[in-house]
């Protein structure tokens, strides 16, 4: 029998995706009823899959004389759901004005389903499913500026890499089910406990474990699936390149965690050192890469691939933390969960600036935000806290914890020399977030400067898209002051673990 109070926040996620489509078909010519809809169904999905999660656990969609079932609605999964739902209507609020707002806002919701849905799964199946559901809609709105080569070829460049990493996130997947017989995360981590490491399907295991997890690793960005983030950043639509640089590495980082811990955790051997080494040329690429552009788009885009790097570092040391005990593993795992949140709300504050700034078609070059303290001092305030906060400097204390959390967690685990490569490259970052932020508050050069970017920078910027960023900028202050909220809140307890989260405490 399916339990339909457990699907009620995947309902309300795909209600989220048609009221928009319909109320654009009922009331045509009024955007700003579009995007309300949309709004609204985004709170309806946060406030379901928070009074879901307050509830005692559910489980549907199971295998009949079994206990293996594909959807699980427990406290993690709630959180996740929660957060997917904010950061919908974070985007909703920064889209306002967009063109085609009825394709534009139904794409959004489909995605947002995506989402929702991956917290909840509990089979490979299942989750390759939801991520795909998360990013298939994400081709269409990155190609949304209306006769726009440079977004056209984003869109594409984005599609081709897409399905090449799907192809091998399923190539993985079969590798798995042909050695083990099974697909549901517990099933599939015990079968892997029982197996001898000398026994005839090892091999098969150990290429399945890796291509799973790499081919999940391009939806954040991670080397060697890092190359389409930049063109694609800066071909989208400025809120659509915030959705991507926010909720689809949200998404990446679930199916790893989702992957790596509660299906692969005896394979950690294999899967643990291979997420060590692409977190340490994720962090170091992407620094790099950052430190040669001049257009804020793309260095943001650069930027969120050195972030990669960061937020797959503890988990980089998931083998080491094995060994050390259960309460190890719980401590690199919620290291992840916490700087995932803490650099999603900085990530949302530096893109909810850009559009604040230059509007939601272009950011622009780096040149021209120059200026911008005189004519938009707030938005120039909470650009500079959310640059200073992916930095990992002060006052930006939201993003110097999250540092701290992850240093923290390589060094108990084990994994001093991942630790000594993440201060680095902080230290690295510092090379093109310093200089980005001095631009905002450099005299305007008007012989650089053209009209149309002084228009630009003098418009001024809907409300909705204030609002957003005020409660953004809010929220990574506040965080910044009580950082263990976000790790309470994120107590992410492996379902194949028992044990309680006691950790930074």
């Amino acid at each position: 029998m399916i339990d339909q109070v457990a699907l009620l926040p995947a309902y309300c996620a795909a209600g989220t995706a048609l009221l928009p489509f319909l109320a654009d078909l009922l009331a045509p010519r009024r955007p700003a009823l579009v995007a309300a809809s949309a709004a609204l169904g985004a709170v309806a999905t946060g406030t379901a899959a928070a009074l879901v999660g307050t509830g005692p656990d559910r489980q549907t969609l199971c295998v009949t004389g079994a206990h293996e079932c594909s959807f699980v609605a427990d406290h993690r999964a709630a959180v996740l759901a929660t957060l997917f739902a904010a950061l919908t209507l974070v985007v909703v609020a920064l889209s306002a004005g967009t063109d085609r707002a009825g394709e534009y806002y139904f794409l959004l919701g489909c995605s947002m389903t995506g989402g929702v849905v991956l917290g909840y799964t509990n089979d490979l199946v299942s989750l390759i499913v939801a991520v795909e559901t998360l990013t298939l809609p994400l081709y269409a709105l990155v190609g949304m500026r209306p006769r726009d080569r440079a977004s056209a070829e984003a869109a594409v460049t984005f599609f081709v890499v897409s399905v090449v990493s799907t192809a091998v996130t399923l190539l993985g997947a079969a590798l798995l089910y042909a050695s083990t017989g099974a697909l549901h995360f517990d099933r599939l981590s015990s079968v892997l406990s029982s197996a001898r490491s000398g026994a005839p399907g090892a091999p098969l295991v150990a290429a399945g474990a890796v291509l799973v997890v790499a081919g999940l690793t391009f939806k954040v960005a991670a080397v060697p699936f890092h190359a389409w983030a930049p063109s694609t950043y800066d071909g989208a639509p400025v809120p659509v390149a915030a959705y991507l640089s926010t909720a689809s590495k949200l998404g990446g980082v679930i199916a790893i965690l989702y992957v790596a811990v509660d299906a692969l955790r005896p394979a950690l051997n294999v899967v643990g050192p291979a997420l060590a080494v692409l977190s340490a040329l994720t962090m170091t690429v992407g620094n790099l890469g950052a430190l040669r552009q001049t257009r804020m788009v793309r260095l943001l885009a650069w930027s969120s691939v050195a972030q990669a790097g960061y937020l797959l570092a503890p988990l980089g040391a998931l083998a080491l933390a094995r060994g050390r005990g259960d309460d190890a593993v719980v401590t690199v795992v919620a290291a992840t969960v916490g700087y995932t949140v803490f650099y999603v709300i900085l990530e949302l504050g530096a893109f909810g600036a850009v559009i604040a700034l230059r509007g939601v078609d272009d950011g622009g070059p780096i040149a021209g935000y120059r200026g911008s303290a005189r004519r938009a001092p707030w938005a120039t305030g909470a650009f500079t806290l959310a640059m200073i906060g992916l930095a990992g400097l002060p006052p930006g204390l939201a993003g110097l914890f999250a540092k701290v959390v992850v240093v923290r967690a390589l060094l108990s685990a084990g994994s001093a020399w991942l630790a000594v490569v993440v201060a680095v490259n902080a230290v690295l970052g510092l090379a093109y977030y310093v200089p980005a932020v001095a631009a905002l508050f450099a005299p305007a050069d008007s012989a650089a400067d053209s009209a149309a970017e002084l228009a630009a920078g003098r418009a001024r910027p809907a409300w909705p898209v204030t609002a957003a960023l005020a409660a953004v900028t809010i929220a990574a202050v506040l965080l910044g002051f009580a950082p263990q909220w976000v790790l309470d809140l994120a107590g992410y307890v492996p379902r194949t673990v028992a044990v309680e989260l006691l950790l930074l405490r």
